[in-house]
């Protein structure tokens, strides 16, 4: 391509070129839901952002294996590993079993995620169903030295593989002194722990512990870093081309995943790209349900909530966010949510027009169209100038804004159409279209109640009949006839049921 694909690397802080360990193959892995509540809006940037990331890498030829994982076990209220599992919490206060909590939330979020666009991926394997590999990967750690176990716990050596592996904080740009000087303090309570800077790969299970499974250490279960690497190496194989999700993840999440990958037999970073969105905002603070500013996708599907006046649809909220750079924070308010709107419904707008832009009947085009050829093509090319660019889908939404204002134009005079190529006009329609419903993932959405267009018509009808406008009334008839619907006159008015 004239503008091939570069991506932001974490690992290597600039703009790399995207090409694939072993092409056409590409296997994206993104840090999926830990599944003890429902999702909010933060929680679905990552899932947009990367299903695009998928589209697009398809749209390019590639054969891409996405996976994304559900979360079931593990995950601590404190990345300090203490505190208890929020699956066994939730579980707890709800009184049902951990994995019904874990069915429930995961097939909310399927449905959430569906309703935003977002197409399934390939595989979602849970870390409930992997317990077998991670403890595999936790005995090659051990055997290579890095991995220690005290009173059934097991954990990573980070200042012994930081001196003899790899150094970690790389991908997070901290040093190991900084990490040690800033948690002088967090020791306490952890003597199990060599250095505050350990983390945990196998906990032992306390005796109210509900999760737990067999390993050589004792009853226990796995540390949450554990199974992203464990689950990424079973299906992408050892070292991946891009794995990512929010930027919270990078550290300590993100920085552990690399270590324990280095650590065991793999002796890779896991994956060549790392890629992280940035964060929700709600006046300038991180979206999060440890604060209680976060808006949930159902209630903000539905409307309104406690942050907003009114329901906003899935297309509206996966145009909002896409509409600005994945790497670049985004707030949520009434005021982007409208204008988001506005502008979803302008490329909607522009998807209707498309079968419209034919030339007049008798008009004849010009014979000189190398003008008005080129610079349809410049507007097409500006598309992919910006998706290559990193992602940059707000500015591919802005190249495509200025491409349905071309179409408009065309609209508006459809005898201007005579100025391009009908070739030209096609493949820029067709990109049109493409990058729209394909690339970025936008649907037409309908905007007005079917029923209630039903009732609006039968008013028609009986003003019609009022009036003894028969010649209307037949019309309305016969219209809906044409749907399948058949009105039925009654003494108390009129009502309407599905032909038979």
């Amino acid at each position: 391509m004239e503008h091939p694909l570069s991506l932001y690397n974490t690992l290597t802080r600039r703009k790399d070129q995207f090409v694939p360990v072993n092409a056409p193959f590409a296997g994206v892995y993104l840090c999926g839901p830990t599944v003890y509540s429902e999702a909010h809006l933060g929680n679905a940037r990552g899932p947009v952002v990367f299903d695009v990331l998928t589209r697009y890498l398809r749209y390019l030829g590639y054969t891409v294996r996405y996976v994304r994982n559900v979360t079931d076990v593990g995950h601590l209220e404190s990345d300090a590993d203490e505190g208890e599992d929020k699956m066994a919490k939730a579980a707890r206060a709800q009184r049902k079993e951990p994995m019904q909590i874990a069915q429930h939330y995961t097939n909310l979020y399927r449905q959430n995620m569906l309703a935003l666009g977002c197409l399934p991926p390939d595989i979602e394997p849970q870390a409930s169903g992997h317990i077998t590999e991670q403890i595999r990967m936790v005995e090659e750690i051990i055997e290579n030295g890095f991995g220690y176990e005290v009173n059934g716990s097991v954990y990573f050596d980070v200042p012994k593989y930081n001196a003899e592996r790899d150094r970690y904080g790389k991908l997070s740009n901290r040093s190991i002194e900084d990490q040690l000087a800033g948690t002088r303090d967090t020791l306490a309570g952890q003597d199990e722990k060599r250095s505050p800077l350990d983390f945990a790969i196998w906990k032992k299970a306390a005796p109210e512990h509900i999760m737990r499974w067999p390993s050589p250490w004792g009853e226990g279960f796995p540390g949450w870093h554990l199974e992203c690497s464990a689950m990424s190496r079973k299906y992408l194989g050892q070292l991946s081309d891009i794995h990512g999700g929010g930027l919270d993840l990078m550290f300590p999440h993100h920085e552990c995943e690399i270590a324990q990958c280095q650590g065991s037999h793999t002796h890779t970073d896991e994956s060549r790209f790392w890629v992280h969105n940035n964060m929700i905002t709600v006046d300038g603070t991180k979206m999060s349900k440890s604060i209680g500013n976060f808006v949930l996708l159902g209630e903000m599907f539905k409307g309104p909530t406690a942050t907003l006046t009114q329901a906003y649809s899935p297309m509206v909220v996966r145009f909002f966010l896409l509409q600005a750079h994945y790497r670049s924070p985004v707030d949520v308010s009434d005021e982007a949510l409208q204008a988001a709107r506005k502008g979803y419904r302008k490329l909607m707008n522009g998807l209707r027009l498309l079968d419209k832009l034919v030339l007049p009947e008798g008009a004849e085009r010009s014979t000189d169209t190398e003008k008005a050829d080129a610079e349809l093509r410049k507007l097409v090319a500006d598309i992919f100038v910006g998706l290559n660019d990193d992602l940059n889908t707000a500015r591919a939404i802005a190249s495509l804004f200025n491409l349905v204002r071309k179409f408009n134009g065309f609209f508006a005079n459809l005898a201007t159409l005579s100025s391009v190529s009908e070739a030209v006009l096609e493949d820029a329609m067709e990109a049109y279209r493409t990058v729209v419903t394909q690339v970025l993932g936008l649907q037409d959405e309908p905007r007005a109640n079917a029923e209630q267009l039903l009732e609006l018509t039968l008013g028609f009808y009986q003003e019609a009949k009022t009036a003894k406008a028969y010649d209307k009334v037949d019309q309305i008839r016969a219209a809906l006839k044409g749907q399948g619907i058949v009105i039925k006159d009654l003494k108390t008015g009129v009502d309407w049921a599905y032909e038979e």
